[in-house]
Order: C-alpha cells, then sequence, then structure tokens
C-alpha cells in the first residue's frame, strides 16, 4: 500500500510525452489502508501493506510506463512533447451546461463522470453505506477541497480524463495537504519520497513538492496516464496501480490469464486494501453523481478559481508574504503546503498560491519591496572551530543557503569573518504550519490526551524504532508519528525523543514493573482472553501472575460487574516469561 508508501498527462492524453522510462512496477505512487466500514476517516491513514509490504530496496526491470521528469512551467504544467498517433482518452460525452451548473463545481463535476461505477457490487456497496453513515466526514472533505478541487478539476477536464480522477483526494489523504502516512506518503496525492522524485517533484529541507498543490497533481494524472496506457486502458487496473504498484496488477492479470479467468479489476486477487480502494472511490463518485438519491447534500463549492500562481522571483520570508497578499499566514500554509520552513526555497520554485480576490495586490506590494528586503539577515561572526553545518543548524537554515548569500564556494570559512544570514522575521511559533509547528502542534494534542509530560530518551549507537518501540511498551507507528519520522527512517545519535505514556504503555510499563531506565527484559503481550466456565477475576489474576486491580483497570466494562460471566472477553497485558 502506501500509500507509496505516496506525472503524465492530459489533455491530449498521450500526445504530450517525451521520455519515457521503464521502473519496478511494484512501486504506487501511493496506497491507502483498508478501513474497517465503521472506523473514523477524520484523519486517514496511510501505511505499508503488512501483509506484502512493497520492498523498495529491491528494484527489479518490471515494467511500468512513466514519465521522467519533466521541466515545470509558471503555471506548474509540463512542456511535454506532441506525439501523433497515440490512442485518445476516455472522451466525457459532452452535453449543454445551465446557468445554475455553471456557478457549481460538483454539478460541473458530474458532466465529466464516465465510469461505471458498479453500484451492484458488493464491495462498492460496502464502501458506499460507509459513507452514507457519515455524511459529516463528507463536509469536512469538502470544507478542504474548496481550496483545491477547483484546479484539480481543471486539470482533468484539460486532459479529457474521467472527472472521477478529481475525487481521488478523498481517498488518499480527505484533502488534507499536510496529510502523511507512517509509510513516508505525503501530501493531497499520497507520493511516497522515490515516486515523487521520480515523478519530478523536489524533496528537501526547504520543501517538499509531494505536498505542492500544482505539481503533485500534475505528477498524479502523470502517473495514471501512464498506468492508464500501460494497463489495457483500463482505468480501474489504473487506479489499482496507483495503490499497490503497476507490477502487482500485472502478476495478478497473469495469474488469472494462466488460470482462465477475467483480468477485470473485480477478477483480480489483490491486496485487501486495494480492493477496497477502487470500490471507495467509486462510491464517493457515485454520491457525488447522485447526492439526491442518497438523501445527502454535498457542502456548494464555488465553480471558480480559488488561487492564483504568482511568480515571486526570489527567495521570501512566509510572514512577509503573508503580509502583502493581506491573509492569513496559516492561509498562505495551507495554499502552499510544500514550504517546510518559514521561508520559500531558496532556490526556487519561486512561486506562491495566493487567493484569487488578492493576487494582484500582491503582485504590485511584492514588486515595490526591495528584494534585500524579502527576508531578514544577522551577522554571524565566525568563532574558532565552527563549520557552515554547525552556524547552519544554529540558526535553522541550510549550508547551501550560507554560502549563496556570501558567495561562498566549498566549505571553507575563517575565524572572525562576518558572514549574512538570512533568518526568519518572526519567533517559529508564528509560523503556524511550519514543520516544526505541525510537530509541535501534535506532540501537545498528544500530552493532553494522555494527561502527562512526554518521557524524553537520547538516541545511542544500535537504537532503532523497532527495538526501541518494544522496549516502551508503544507501537512503531505511533513513535514514529510522535517524533515526526515514519518508521523506516534512521535515528540519529544522541538525537532525543519523546515517549508519550498512553493507557496500554502504562499497563504494560506497570506490570513488567519497568522504570525510566527501561532497561528491564520481561516480554509483555497483549492477551483478548475468553472467560471460561467456573473462573473468577481472582482465577485469572492467578494464572496470569496479575492482581485483580490492574485487570479492573484495564477492562472498565468488568470494573461495573458485579461478575464476570462465561463467554466474556477481557484484556490483560502479560509478561511471557512469568506464566506457565
Amino acid at each position: 500500500m502506501i500509500k507509496p508508501n505516496k506525472t503524465f498527462t492530459s489533455l491530449n492524453l498521450y500526445k504530450q510525452f517525451s521520455i519515457i522510462v521503464f521502473i519496478l512496477g511494484s512501486i504506487s505512487a501511493c496506497q491507502t489502508v483498508l478501513l474497517p466500514s465503521d472506523q473514523d476517516l477524520s484523519e486517514p491513514t496511510t501505511m505499508l501493506n503488512s501483509e506484502n509490504p512493497v520492498n523498495l530496496s529491491k528494484l527489479v526491470s518490471e515494467e511500468i510506463v512513466i514519465a521522467a521528469a519533466m521541466p515545470i512551467t509558471k503555471d506548474g504544467r509540463d512542456d511535454l512533447v506532441e506525439r501523433e498517433n497515440d490512442p485518445l482518452p476516455l472522451e466525457p460525452p459532452k452535453t449543454e451546461i445551465t446557468p445554475e451548473e455553471i456557478s457549481d463545481l460538483w454539478r460541473r463535476m458530474r458532466k465529466g463522470f464516465v465510469l461505471d461505477h458498479h453500484l451492484d457490487n458488493k464491495r462498492v456497496k460496502a464502501e458506499l453505506n460507509w459513507y452514507l453513515r457519515h455524511p459529516d466526514y463528507l463536509d469536512r472533505v469538502a470544507t478542504r477541497a474548496t481550496r483545491y478541487l477547483f484546479h484539480i478539476v481543471q486539470e482533468v477536464e484539460s486532459r479529457q480524463l474521467p472527472m472521477e480522477l478529481a475525487l481521488l483526494p478523498i481517498v488518499e489523504s480527505a484533502f488534507d495537504p499536510f496529510a502523511y502516512s507512517h509509510g513516508r506518503a505525503s501530501g493531497l496525492w499520497q507520493f511516497i519520497p522515490s515516486t515523487g522524485k521520480l515523478y519530478g517533484l523536489k524533496i528537501d529541507y526547504w520543501y517538499d513538492g509531494r505536498r505542492d498543490v500544482v505539481r503533485a497533481t500534475n505528477a498524479a494524472l502523470n502517473y495514471l496516464v501512464a498506468s492508464h496506457k500501460s494497463l489495457n486502458q483500463d482505468w480501474l487496473l489504473a487506479l489499482a496501480a496507483y495503490n499497490t504498484g503497476g507490477g502487482n496488477v500485472r502478476h495478478s492479470m497473469r495469474k488469472n490469464t494462466k488460470a482462465g479467468k477475467p483480468t477485470d479489476f473485480f477478477s483480480l486477487g489483490l491486496f485487501r486494501e486495494t480492493r477496497a480502494y477502487v470500490p471507495r472511490l467509486l462510491a464517493i463518485s457515485a454520491i457525488v453523481s447522485n447526492p439526491e438519491k442518497y438523501n445527502i447534500t454535498l457542502k456548494p463549492i464555488a465553480n471558480e478559481a480559488y488561487f492564483e500562481v504568482v511568480d515571486i522571483g526570489s527567495q521570501i520570508d512566509l510572514s512577509k508574504a503573508a503580509r502583502l497578499a493581506n491573509t492569513s499566514i496559516e492561509e498562505l500554509y495551507l495554499l502552499n503546503p510544500a514550504f517546510n520552513k518559514w521561508s520559500t526555497h531558496p532556490e526556487g520554485p519561486h512561486s506562491l498560491l495566493i487567493p484569487v480576490e488578492h493576487a494582484e495586490g500582491f503582485r504590485q506590494d511584492l514588486e515595490n519591496l526591495p528584494v534585500e528586503q524579502r527576508l531578514s539577515w544577522k551577522h554571524h561572526i565566525i568563532k574558532n572551530g565552527e563549520s557552515l553545518g554547525v552556524i547552519a543548524q544554529r540558526y535553522h537554515t541550510t549550508t547551501n543557503s550560507i554560502r549563496n548569500a556570501n558567495n561562498i564556494k566549498g566549505n571553507l570559512i575563517v575565524a572572525g569573518q562576518s558572514l549574512l544570514i538570512p533568518v526568519a522575521t518572526h519567533s517559529s511559533d508564528q509560523y503556524q504550519l511550519s514543520d516544526a509547528q505541525r510537530l509541535k502542534s501534535n506532540q501537545a494534542s498528544v500530552q493532553k490526551k494522555t494527561g502527562a509530560p512526554p518521557t524524553k530518551y537520547k538516541i545511542r549507537s544500535g537504537d532503532n524504532l523497532w527495538d526501541l518501540s518494544r522496549k516502551f511498551g508503544v507501537s512503531v507507528r505511533a513513535l514514529a508519528k510522535w517524533n515526526g519520522m515514519a518508521p523506516t527512517d534512521l535515528l540519529s545519535v544522541d538525537k532525543q525523543l519523546l515517549i508519550f505514556t498512553t493507557p496500554q504503555n502504562v499497563a504494560l510499563l506497570e506490570n513488567a514493573h519497568i522504570n525510566n531506565s527501561f532497561a528491564n527484559k520481561n516480554v509483555i503481550r497483549k492477551v483478548n482472553y475468553r472467560v471460561r466456565q467456573g473462573e473468577s477475576l481472582a482465577l485469572i489474576a492467578n494464572k496470569f501472575n496479575l492482581s485483580i486491580n490492574k485487570i479492573r483497570k484495564w477492562n472498565k466494562k468488568v470494573s461495573s460487574k458485579r461478575y464476570i460471566q462465561p463467554g466474556d472477553r477481557i484484556t490483560l497485558y502479560v509478561d511471557v516469561t512469568q506464566t506457565e
């Protein structure tokens, strides 16, 4: 899944390719976890498939056609060489659009729906029923989509692709531009780093192109078009490939062919999450296509541009940009979520998405602002023993930024000399949606839920997230998320990790008598135990070397009952080294 763990074009679908290469088909742009029908989707997650994880370190020459990185123009679209004689994509039927429809983006989208939504399929019905039971989720998604959906619709329409594709960010990220999975997929379209870079999305200290609304949309549609072309021009198979990788889809198709079975999407033996992924998109498409049928009222979205792409020419402090745009710093980050820090990238892309109503005023005020005033600066006197790396770390910038600002080549600096350092105009908490502030906000939220400050742990040589999760009695996913990491990330010696005390790991630690050094080597396991005839809490406690009070603490329902009954299920945290 990735949610990979998470560019081919459009209008004249295949008229716009210039270079085509072949890579591992099992790399998907993203993958989305199969969610239980009653699971809250307010914070969609994406994760590596636990049954068949994609091994990105073992790329083989499995076929998946992809576009090589193309130069990006001002408006974020690729300059691709036209090609003749390529088949055109499925073209939406041309019908008259009424004035009422022109004002509503949902109505405009319905005109471009061309896929069979397979409403008689049980998997589609299951996903449809979930959406119908959670209309509040649709409202939340529509609110987030207001900023981005018009642009996506325009891109899909200009490429003459099925308009259902414009709804894919609902499945991927619930239109949260900062959505991040523990499988390292990021952004509206949930690209993993390797696939993002393959499709020309730059990722570094300052900027993560996977969250760039314009460029990531272009990349995602390119990916889908490439998969469609290479998978029998079948859009359901292309969608499956976006989730699980083209190689996995082809493998399943070959297997069915060998067995004399059909090779359509619903006949393939794909991973569980992928079997739900495509039906989920079909289900949300069916609702948007006919909300009245399902007694759903979609939150209106105006059929008009929300933002304009403005060429800024050079690096700028985002707080100054927000002031020039007469908008909040939060709104600027939501439109430009690719920027990780307090400013745009020193080396570009030099463009910002600005709300339409403020774009012209922003251009004029920016033109009147001298370039040297776009950033704040500090003079730093180099001390003995200092390196560019040490200085960059102190000022939360990069060595390249310091080199560029001071016309330095290489790494040689001399004590006593002065350096000009670009710095944030305001304190870090003013840049509300920078990566550091998002992490800080998440940690504060977790601490509020647990009601206790986190344990601080300094990483030692040889540590890894898996071993630390076992030692602290928490999941790898939680430990990574608390610290703004992915489970596959490497740890840096002496870096500090925060470990939050959740109800579950409190139980683990109490039962194992583990102190803050976490030196105890006991092995704790969660046991879902079914009460048998004649058993009491005292008998069960004795059986597993536990106390009755701990069992009651872990099982609130048990605490409220005078007696337990045969068949009751209780949760135990058992030290397996202390049981027979």
